[in-house]
């Protein structure tokens, strides 16, 4: 990813997405009512805080926060503990190119 700023597509909680913006809300745990696995296999990148992250676990655009993994702890069930951390998020599909529609809270 380049350091250019994508465009932006702005998020409404209420309208569905076009295609070329991720959904608002996304987890790569296949338990969680947000997996969506094709959606997932586009491949989605995650802005936070200014800064491209690849450990999410979760993110929510609208409320503004994601979900990254404790360290190594687990709870009994061998899911990995997560934190919730808050702040801007925007998300993208990273099979549309160098420049693509960017979801973000506006």
């Amino acid at each position: 990813m380049t350091e250019e700023t994508p465009e932006t597509a702005p998020v409404s909680s209420g309208a569905p997405n076009n295609g070329d913006v991720p959904p608002d809300h996304l987890s790569v745990n296949p338990r969680s009512p947000f997996f969506d696995a094709e959606k997932l296999q586009r491949g989605v990148g995650i802005r936070f805080k200014d800064r491209v992250r690849t450990d999410i676990e979760e993110y929510s655009i609208s409320e503004g926060w994601v979900r990254v993994q404790a360290g190594k702890a687990v709870d009994r069930k061998g899911q990995p503990l997560t934190i919730k951390l808050t702040g801007p998020v925007e998300a993208w599909y990273e099979d549309l190119g160098e420049n693509p529609p960017v979801a973000k809270k506006g």
